[in-house]
């Protein structure tokens, strides 16, 4: 059974990827996981305004790629970033988690909600392949830790697992 913590500044990784596992589990379709997962860390981590997925496209200009939002919670968002364009763009093309404790001081930075005052981006992998990335904003400055990006790696890392892409 599966029952949300409270919304907290310092989750339990270890039981929320127990959790990721739990929710996704008997179903592997990436948008019904995408938007459990969207929804488990909008729920459970506190000071959030934004929780979702891009996914990468090809680019409406006929070369290079996009990314394409997918299930969110939050506001409506930018539906089209393309690849190197603020932190979510930055992500895709590194292939790496960025941290941006101020993201009104983040170089090319794209203002969907001006609430945001932190970043956090996550870079979804298979098979070498970058599929998007996994984007979580926050209202409050500095809201993200290391031990946020390790967990929230970890986290999606089981929701990879799960999913069929």
């Amino acid at each position: 059974m599966h029952i949300n913590p409270e919304r907290s500044d310092r989750p339990d990784y270890g039981l929320l990827v127990r959790q990721v596992t739990s929710v996704l589990e008997g179903e592997r379709d990436l948008v019904a996981n995408a938007s459990q997962f969207s929804a488990l860390v909008y729920d459970t981590l506190s000071d959030l305004n934004w929780s979702g997925f891009y996914f990468t496209v090809p680019s409406k200009k006929g070369e290079g790629q996009d990314l394409l939002v997918g299930p969110f919670q939050g506001k409506p968002a930018c539906a089209r970033i393309p690849f190197g364009r603020g932190v979510c763009g930055a992500t895709a093309v590194e292939r790496k988690t960025i941290v941006v404790p101020d993201v009104h001081a983040f170089p090319g930075h794209i203002a969907c909600d001006s609430a945001s005052a932190s970043e956090i981006v996550i870079p979804v992998i298979k098979d070498d392949k970058l599929i998007g990335v996994f984007d979580i904003d926050s209202p409050r400055p500095d809201r993200f830790s290391e031990e946020d990006r390790v967990g929230l790696e970890a986290m999606l890392a089981a929701f990879i697992a799960a999913t069929d892409f």
